[in-house]
């Protein structure tokens, strides 16, 4: 007990009195510690040589992380922009719908991607994105509040994908609403043979941003 408060009383005396090694320079040699990184006795010096090239270590590590996490939103961010830019660029309504699926299939790399509209004006009825959609797949987007990722467990949606030689084993499903509407107009499908792509836990931000854009740009359709 009594050496526990007297190295206590000793830690606080050398907080207290920082100068303490500076008026006792020749100490700092004759200190000697453990090394957790050689195993061996090295002095005070050293160990803090060792510290602080560990802590360099770790801030490296961060640093390239980060640079990579920039890299990473630095190619989303000209991706969403040539994207957009096709959006812009669409010569009339009813091209629009191709236009913003074949963007995210040939700019984003996703394998498969399509969608369905419903209510759309008169003059649209007869288009591939205003195929029937059952009463139940507009319940299910409607109570979407964010994106769904994650398993395809043998969704209506993923059967409005076409051109897919095997199904989808991950499925992200963006519902279309108009700005400040309750109810769902649309519903934007995204799949990929691989399970990984689209997941549970992944994050939904830019896939939200992705079916925010979507939606302006088809708001036109409707009736």
């Amino acid at each position: 007990m009594t050496s526990q408060i007297d190295t206590q009383a000793l830690a606080d005396f050398l907080i207290d009195n920082p100068e303490f090694f500076e008026q006792h320079s020749e100490l700092l040699s004759r200190v000697k510690l453990s090394s957790p990184v050689t195993g061996r006795t090295v002095s005070l010096q050293e160990r803090q040589m060792e510290v602080l090239r560990e802590k360099l270590k770790v801030m490296e590590l961060r640093l390239a992380e980060l640079l990579r996490i920039a890299q990473e939103n630095d190619e989303i961010t000209e991706k969403f922009h040539r994207w957009t830019r096709s959006l812009l660029a669409a010569r009339n309504d009813v091209d629009m719908p191709h236009t913003l699926v074949a963007g995210l299939q040939n700019i984003f790399g996703v394998p498969h991607a399509t969608l369905r509209i419903w209510g759309v004006a008169e003059s649209f009825a007869h288009t591939w994105f205003a195929a029937p959609v059952s009463d139940d797949a507009r319940i299910f987007c409607n109570g979407l509040t964010a994106p769904y990722c994650g398993p395809n467990q043998e969704f209506e949606a993923a059967g409005w994908i076409e051109d897919a030689q095997e199904t989808p084993q991950s499925i992200a499903m963006l519902p279309l609403r108009a700005e400040g509407a309750e109810q769902a107009f649309g519903l934007l499908v995204l799949g990929s043979p691989d399970p990984a792509r689209f997941t549970s836990d992944m994050a939904t931000d830019f896939l939200s941003k992705i079916g925010d854009t979507a939606s302006a740009a088809l708001v036109c359709l409707l009736d």
